[in-house]
């Protein structure tokens, strides 16, 4: 599984990273980002929510979170 680090990165960084990687995952492929700032997860949840992609947040040590988004086939 690809691993995108956005470690320190601000808004809306994050969010363009994520972006580019949607459009270059096939249905079924499953990418992970790990994040450090709570208003990416903010952004992240409504974006995801208007797409054919699912997603599990879980926040592995205080204040860090990874993201795991699937495109539903």
């Amino acid at each position: 599984m690809k691993k995108i680090d956005c470690f320190g990165d601000i808004c809306p960084i994050p969010m363009l990273k994520m972006q580019n990687e949607l459009t270059h995952t096939a249905p079924g492929e499953t990418f992970q980002m790990v994040v450090d700032h709570s208003c990416v997860i903010e952004s992240i949840r409504e974006y995801l929510s208007k797409s054919p992609f699912s997603y599990e947040i879980e926040e592995v040590i205080n204040g860090v979170w990874e993201i795991t988004i699937t495109k539903t086939p």
